[in-house]
């Protein structure tokens, strides 16, 4: 199943980050998820979900796969259907960038855009879940990976942790983003199940429902989650740290900054979790921050100053290249617009 440019998915590079936290006492290494040939860890699900289905039998060269998703799941998943030739169509909501939507495109995905958002949630969310089983309905032959729900999802991950275990031999503490909780699922079974001593923490976006909170407009896709995905378990995290769209931005101008690695939202929320909780960590204790994509794709808003100011104020001072070298920079809180 996995040959031809599927073959070069997982196997992402662990690098140590020496520059970000100088002056603290543990070592922190990035799982670089982005260098995937899609662009991000979602390659990793969409693999593993359509190679159970091939499988299985639930879906064949004539299927036509239907998935709901912000960007990554939809690129690795349109990434994988023009391999086998098989139609893809991707649910998307006026949130995708528009870089996001001709990656889909040139890889040959058909674009089905919600434009109205879930009465019940004011959320996009509900409304491409409703989309993608009204397509699977009336098309013959469809199949629906629900990266929601698909324990697949989940197991592809114990690839990612035994990487980290592979090269580490031992793991303190890690941190990883979650938005359908495949991620965080895997990671935590897999740790789970071989006894290990690695505690986890959930890096959730503030106004996601995941963890319990009220859901609430954020801006960042790919990180939370309107409604709670049907893989969480609240047993999965060691515990829950919960970050701003404003946190994402500081993060991944702070990462850029200091290690010249462009990542994208969620790995900007990762960096910003570690710092909130950097003092409490053991002295010399081994770290692991999954970034899970890169920052290209997010050069339009989180990297474009004006579209920081347009939507998240004035950040103080303002995450700009001339500020980088500013200290206040990386203590920057947002203004009212």
């Amino acid at each position: 199943m996995r040959t031809g440019i599927l073959s070069t998915i997982g196997e992402t590079p662990l690098v140590r980050l020496e520059k970000l936290f100088p002056t603290f006492d543990f070592k922190l290494y990035a799982k670089l998820e982005g260098f995937n040939p899609g662009g991000s860890i979602k390659d990793r699900a969409a693999i593993t979900i359509l190679q159970h289905a091939f499988d299985t039998g639930d879906i064949n060269s004539d299927t036509t796969i239907v998935e709901s998703s912000s960007g990554n799941m939809g690129i690795g998943l349109a990434q994988a259907c023009a391999y086998f030739g098989l139609r893809f169509i991707c649910v998307v909501d006026p949130k995708t960038t528009k870089q996001n939507i001709r990656i889909l495109q040139v890889y040959g995905a058909e674009i089905d855009m919600v434009t109205e958002p879930c009465p019940e949630t004011g959320e996009f969310l509900g409304a491409r879940l409703k989309r993608v089983k009204s397509l699977c309905r009336t098309i013959p032959n469809s199949f629906w990976p629900d990266q929601y729900a698909n324990i697949y999802n989940a197991r592809s991950h114990y690839q990612t942790m035994q990487e980290i275990m592979n090269s580490l031999g031992e793991l303190d503490y890690l941190f990883c983003a979650t938005s359908t909780c495949g991620t965080l699922r895997g990671c935590a079974e897999f740790v789970q199940e071989h006894n290990l001593k690695t505690k986890i923490f959930a890096v959730d976006a503030a106004g996601s429902a995941i963890f319990g909170g009220l859901p609430s407009k954020r801006l960042i896709p790919g990180h939370g989650a309107a409604v709670r995905p049907s893989l969480f378990r609240p047993n999965l995290a060691q515990a829950c740290i919960h970050v701003t769209d404003v946190d994402c931005v500081v993060g991944c101008r702070r990462l850029l900054h200091d290690e010249a690695i462009l990542a994208g939202g969620s790995s900007g929320a990762v960096v910003m979790a570690i710092d909130r909780i950097k003092y409490d960590l053991e002295p010399d204790s081994t770290c692991v921050a999954i970034f899970p994509d890169r920052g290209e794709r997010y050069l339009d808003t989180i990297f474009e100053d004006n579209w920081v100011l347009q939507h998240l104020g004035n950040i103080v001072p303002l995450a700009s290249e001339a500020s980088l070298s500013e200290p206040a920079y990386l203590n920057a809180v947002a203004t009212p617009a």
